[in-house]
């Protein structure tokens, strides 16, 4: 169920039969009650276009759309708003056919093939919480675009190529050479290139053999290819790793990193330079880029291969995008970094757009995100001033929501206690990001994402095991309630009118690519359920039959949808908390 929609449809039709078939029809929801839901906001353009006064053409757009099996009331407000208040009988059967549908009532989107480059962490140093935003609002953002009917495929640009493989192959080929294994001398990636670049900057011939590595990997020599793959194998397990704790759908199969490329470095070059798009500079291959010019005049530079042949990021992303473009046909190419790399992508864009690398129908949306702080403002560090391994981030969530369990009384047993602290604490830091605009920086706080209350994975979960424990009480599940909805009540009409806005919102993060608006949606949803719940009686022994069916029946949908939500943003819910 699509109110937005349904109402764009209604009026444009009420404009049709006006004779007006090309002008935009704004509906905007009400910030006030008493306004009703929705507003038809499309007056005031109308009037120039018209010569008619605002109120006048609204009055005419009144006579002409047909919205009696919808609203209860249409008005006009000020200037020549139309303010629609929804009927109660009709959020009562769209409530019922919601409930009834797996979906709950969300209706799948015409369906294109969409690349989603995410996660992509570098291979030569374990997950730290750098990676912790790109990995998990990528995430959210292709289970829900499958939820709405997408072909999706995951990619997951690893860096697994560079000259920094040199320095520690050799430095892995010594280790196994003195009968250490790989699995056992690569369980700290962090140590290990600690140790591998002290050898490069202070051991006497240690730099000339890294290089010497680096040349015989890239012209593929056997052994040290081995060495590499046997190098890549055991940091893609560390990967993983964090991928379960977070619950995260990424695999093996969806991992194409930069080595898989290699391959078509030179000709992407030599294509750029047969269509004139890139010259040689000092020795260079440049595109020079005038659309993106300073102040001066002077066009931005931008280099795909370097003066000694080496190929640079410009040159694989250039390869990714044509790869993507062609091979795989996407209609969409998502790629989520941070916000410091939102020019490189936009000159990627002009460059490959320019070689015809993309169709022009396709799209190329870089989705830019801001950092995680500590509570200095700064980039979240460890308290020496290091990287936080993401692994060890996850395990003090669990920890620090373990140990906030115990002291409530919370009735489960220890292995009860153990598996709710994981959900809770993984949760709270994968929801705490989520509910923030991506594009911002936000603040990591402990004590806010494992509260109770307020806009927290916590408060959701726990609103959903409320719900759970609900139905325990009534002694009835909610896939066996049979029920007539109805609204009577001043909260239920406006929980009602939450429930059934649940489409209009997925179709936003699908398009944005932005999931706090989906956690927004959830906490709003949880909340309108707290008042109805405080505000109309289920369980009490005065409550009719019916009430306490169509009632049950609400709080089921409700369930359905925080269920569903958290489910899209990779959070797990819980029975009994």
């Amino acid at each position: 169920m699509n109110i937005h929609a349904l109402l764009i449809s209604r009026f444009s039709q009420a404009l049709a039969d006006m004779g007006i078939t090309d002008a935009p029809v704004p509906i905007a929801r009400s910030g006030r009650p008493e306004f009703g839901e929705y507003q038809f906001n499309g007056a005031m353009a109308l009037a120039k276009q018209l010569k008619q006064k605002p109120r006048d053409i609204a009055a005419q757009v009144l006579e002409h759309v047909k919205l009696d099996d919808i609203a209860s009331k249409l008005d006009i407000a000020g200037p020549g708003f139309i303010n629609i208040h929804l009927a109660d009988e009709w959020l009562a059967s769209a409530c019922q056919q919601a409930l009834q549908d797996t979906r709950a009532g969300v209706a799948q989107q015409t369906p294109q093939t969409v690349v989603v480059d995410y996660s992509s962490p570098n291979l030569a140093k374990e997950m730290h919480v750098g990676h912790l935003r790109t990995t998990i609002i990528g995430d959210a953002v292709v289970k829900l675009l499958e939820f709405l009917g997408h072909k999706v495929i995951r990619q997951n640009h690893m860096g697994d190529w560079g000259t920094q493989f040199g320095m520690l192959l050799a430095h892995l080929s010594d280790k196994l050479n003195k009968n250490q294994v790989a699995e056992t001398a690569l369980s700290d990636l962090e140590d290990f290139y600690r140790e591998a670049k002290i050898r490069f900057d202070e051991e006497d011939g240690f730099a000339d053999r890294a290089r010497e590595y680096v040349v015989r990997l890239q012209s593929g020599d056997q052994q040290c290819a081995e060495l590499w793959h046997l190098f890549i194998d055991v940091s893609i397990s560390h990967s993983e790793e964090v991928y379960k704790k977070l619950n995260v759908s990424l695999t093996r199969a969806d991992i194409m990193g930069e080595s898989a490329y290699n391959n078509d470095l030179a000709p992407v070059v030599a294509e750029l330079k047969e269509k004139g798009i890139v010259v040689e500079d000092q020795g260079a291959q440049v595109a020079f880029i005038p659309e993106l010019a300073d102040k001066e005049g002077n066009p931005a530079v931008y280099i795909v291969q370097k003066s000694g042949g080496g190929y640079l990021y410009a040159t694989t992303d250039l390869a990714a995008m044509r790869y993507r473009s062609g091979t795989l046909n996407a209609d969409r190419t998502l790629i989520l970094t941070d916000a410091r790399q939102a020019l490189h992508f936009k000159q990627t864009e002009i460059v490959g757009r320019k070689a015809g690398f993309m169709k022009a129908e396709q799209t190329y949306e870089h989705c830019p995100f801001g950092m995680m702080l500590g509570s200095d403002g700064k980039p979240f560090k460890t308290r020496s001033g290091g990287t936080v391994k993401l692994v060890e981030l996850l395990d003090e969530a669990v920890e620090r929501a373990a140990r906030l369990l115990a002291a409530r009384d919370t009735g489960l047993d220890a292995d009860e206690l153990k598996e709710v602290a994981r959900k809770v604490g993984i949760g709270a830091v994968k929801y705490a990001d989520l509910s923030k605009n991506r594009t911002t920086d936000y603040v990591f706080n402990w004590d806010t994402m494992l509260s109770f209350e307020g806009n927290t994975a916590p408060y959701l979960q726990y609103a959903y095991t409320r719900i759970q424990s609900l139905f325990r009480k009534a002694e009835v599940a909610p896939t066996a309630l049979q029920a007539n909805i109805s609204i009577e009540h001043e909260q239920e009409h406006a929980l009602a009118v939450q429930l059934l806005q649940l489409e209009e919102q997925l179709n936003v993060v699908a398009r944005d690519a932005t999931p706090h608006v989906l956690c927004s949606y959830l906490y709003d949803l949880a909340s309108h359920f707290m008042s109805f719940y405080e505000a109309c009686p289920i369980l009490k022994s005065d409550v009719p039959a019916a009430t306490r069916a169509s009632r049950l029946a609400l709080a089921a949908l409700v369930a359905r949808e925080l269920k569903l939500g958290l489910e899209l943003l990779g959070i797990e819910t819980l029975d009994k908390m």
